[in-house]
Formats: structure tokens, sequence, C-alpha cells
């Protein structure tokens, strides 16, 4: 990794600003005390009528897209239908049951010969298991095990303090996150008690990031220059190649404060460079073990809500430019943070304010981020009317000339359907996680179903 610094990062950390949780049929996470329910802490609460077996109906939605990428080479990116399911229900009334699944055909890789075959392959179509898993509850105690979504960050569609999650980055940042969120294999117990909820993980067998293949429109390339790439490194299955970790968090005087611990197998995969100068660079990606430590901090103001992230990582490696470096590669600790304001204002309309950083301990000066980067974002939203929302995003680096705009338009135009319009425009220098894509501008179409 080399200018990708803050590409999981700071994007991941304010990207997601712009599509609102509420337009993925999801709301902001209750705290502790406001939860009346542990099925409403996890925010899977049943539906309100089951079958005699005790399961709910079938929901879930259908969803189709299309977007166009049209700096020359003009192309079409993506011709998507989705479909993704879920069921839960009840075996008793402690124990609870989830399964899901989605389903993607992605006819763009079939209409055209613009990508290279193993991206064609790679993104024409797929079957995901969603969250599958048997939930246990017994007095102040729960016990989940199976495919499951661990969320531990407090900002709204924000991964800075959500670290347990794994993320299908072949569209960069540019989908919602409710569906760009991969769950993980996990047992999970939690404890609540009053103001107090305390939380261990273990996942024996860890999902990581889908990146694509090379000559994907956003393949994650370590360095801006032409190189080879080895297949990705998947870890093997073994018991010390766990992820681990642990979550205490309490409600203080109207203050949500949080802790956690997490050890792990780095979901975001690292370029390791196998071969180099006088011949072609080559790189592999593979994921190396890393100790994260971090809070979060949350508090109702009045007029406006304030949220704050930490996080400082061990263990993680970067790209740099110097040859002599093994693998090209230099251990870098760093510190990431992220505080955010988020405001609700008169006539329908929501401004949302952010400002993040990573700071490198011991930085090196042949990786290309410098010792502190840092970016801001701006997302405004207003209601124009009860079935038409404008809102546009915009992230920039405060290092250099490096942004993301989105603007869009979405319309509920009946009952469980949207129909939504927008752009992505990238603009910046090729060492910047904007600018790096600054020739996939492209517009979008969005229509889905629910149910």
């Amino acid at each position: 990794m080399a200018y990708r610094p803050v590409l999981r990062w700071i994007v991941l950390g304010t990207a997601s600003l712009v599509w609102p949780l509420a337009a993925q049929g999801a709301s902001a996470p209750e705290s502790v005390t406001e939860a009346k329910n542990r099925e409403a802490l996890f925010g899977d609460d049943l539906p309100g009528s089951t079958s005699a077996d005790g399961a709910g109906a079938w929901h879930g939605y259908v969803q189709g897209e299309v977007a166009r990428a049209y700096r020359e080479p003009a192309h079409w990116s993506k011709a998507r239908l989705r479909l993704e399911l879920s069921r839960e229900g009840r075996l008793s009334e402690r124990v609870r049951w989830k399964i899901g699944g989605r389903f993607d055909y992605d006819a763009a890789y079939d209409i055209s010969h613009f990508y290279p075959a193993a991206v064609r392959d790679d993104q024409r179509s797929e079957f995901m298991v969603r969250e599958t898993y048997l939930n246990i509850s017994e007095g102040d105690w729960d016990v989940r095990i199976g495919r499951q979504h661990i969320v531990w960050g407090e900002i709204i569609g924000t991964f800075v303090a959500d670290i347990v999650s794994a993320k299908d980055m072949r569209e960069f940042v540019l989908p919602e996150f409710g569906q760009l969120r991969i769950p993980q294999w996990a047992a999970r117990v939690e404890y609540f008690r009053n103001d107090t909820h305390a939380e261990l993980i273990w996942i024996p067998v860890p999902s990581f990031d889908r990146i694509g293949k090379p000559g994907a429109d956003f393949y994650p390339s370590p360095l801006p220059v032409p190189a080879g790439f080895l297949d990705e490194q998947i870890p093997t299955r073994k018991l010390s190649n766990s992820n681990y970790g642990f979550r205490l968090s309490r409600l203080t005087n109207g203050w949500d404060v949080s802790g956690f611990y997490y050890h792990s197998l780095d979901a975001s995969p690292t370029f390791y460079r196998v071969s180099s100068e006088p011949g072609p660079l080559v790189f592999q990606p593979r994921h190396d073990k890393i100790d994260q430590v971090g809070g979060t901090v949350t508090k109702d103001l009045g007029r406006a809500v304030f949220k704050s992230e930490l996080v400082y990582t061990k263990g993680r490696q970067f790209s740099v430019t110097r040859s002599s470096a093994e693998n090209g590669l230099v251990r870098q600790n760093t510190l990431d943070y992220a505080v955010g304001l988020d405001f609700s204002l008169e006539n329908d309309t929501r401004l949302n304010v952010q400002f993040l950083q990573r700071a490198f301990f011991g930085h090196d000066a042949d990786i290309i981020a410098d010792k502190r980067e840092s970016a801001a974002s701006l997302l405004v939203s207003h209601q124009l009317t009860s079935r038409v929302e404008a809102q546009a995003l915009l992230i920039r680096s405060l290092n250099r000339d490096d942004w993301l705009f989105q603007p869009q338009l979405s319309w509920a135009f009946e009952k469980n359907w949207l129909l939504r319009f927008g752009l992505d425009l990238f603009g910046g220098p090729p060492t910047g996680v904007f600018g790096r894509f600054d020739n996939n501008d492209r517009a979008q179409v969005l229509v889905r179903y629910a149910f």
C-alpha cells in the first residue's frame, strides 16, 4: 500500500454519507438505554406476524442499476440486477434464527469486451450468503453463531471504528454501505446490564475485502506505475489465523462511550512486491496480522449530534518507492480519528460535516502519504417534496487537490419503489485517493423494489 493509506479509511469514513441509512431501510442505532429490548439493539426485530413454525415472511429487495463511464474511452461500467432475500424466525422464546442470500448478474460484462477476461469472470455473476445465524438469549446474555454483521462504529455510515466488517471494494465506495458490507462467520457473546454493554467475538474463518481483478475500474494498485499482479494470497484456515476481539460501551451522563481491542488478519490487502527493477514490477496482495485499539464517543447536543471515533493500528505495512525496501514495504503504526456533527435543520434539510485524519508514527519519507493525511466532508440533503429528495456530498483531501463529488436525486414514486439518478465525479493527481480514478466519472440510474 502506498497512496492507499487513506483509501480504505478516509474514503470509507466519509463517502458512505452519500447514501442515507433511511434510504436503505435502516435507522440510526439506538443507545443501550434507548433500546426497549435486545432485538432492537441488534437492529433485527422480527416481523410482527409469523407462521406456525415461528418463521416470518421472506423479505428483501430487487434492484437494477446501470452506470455509464462517459470519459474516453466511454463504456458501460454496470448493468446489474441484484436480488437479496432473507427470512427470520424463532425456534423458542430464547432461540432465534435468520437466513439470507444475495444473487447478482451484471450484463455489462457480457455485452462488452471492454474489460479483461479475468475482470468479466469475477464480476459477471455471484451468489453470496448474507446474514445466516442462530441467536440464543439467556437473561442478560446473548450468543450469536453464524454469518453476521458486527458493527462497532457509532458514526452513522462510517467505517473508521467499524473495523470488523469486510467490504466489497470492486466499485470503490460508491455503492450503498448496507450493501457494501460483507458479513463475517463469527461467534459473538454479548452481555447487557443497565447502561453497560460488553461484547466478545471470535472469527475462526475471516472474510476479506473483495478488491476484484487487475484491469477493473477501481482495482487498488499500490503504485501509480505499470505493474503486474499475481492472484491474491488468502491465508490458510487454521486456529492461529482466527480474528478475535472485545468491546465495552457505557452511557454516562448523556455521553455514550465505548472502547475496543481487535486482533485480526487485515481485511484489506497489503501489496507485496515479488519482483522489481531492472525487470517489471510485480505485486501480490496478501493479508497481514494487525492489532487495533480504539473507541467511540457520542453526545446529543440538542441542535446537533456530536460523534467521534479513534483507532490505533499496529502492524500494518505500506508500500514505499525505494527499491531497496524488503518486499517494497515498510511497517508504519497509525492513528486514525474522525470528528463529526450532524445537524437537522428547518425545511427538511440535513447537514453533516466531518473532519478525518490519519497520523503516521515514525513516518517513512518514501511512502507517498504525508505524515498526517487529512480530509473533510460536507453532506447536504433536502426533501424537495414528500417523495423527492436531493443531496450532494463533497469529500476533499486537505493535503492536496484531490476530491470526490456526488450529487443525486431520489424519487419514491410508489410505495416500496425508489428511483435514483446520480453522478460520481473524481478529481486530483494520479497519486491521490480520488484523482487516480478521474477517468471513471460516471452517470448512473438505480431502481429498487423492496418487500
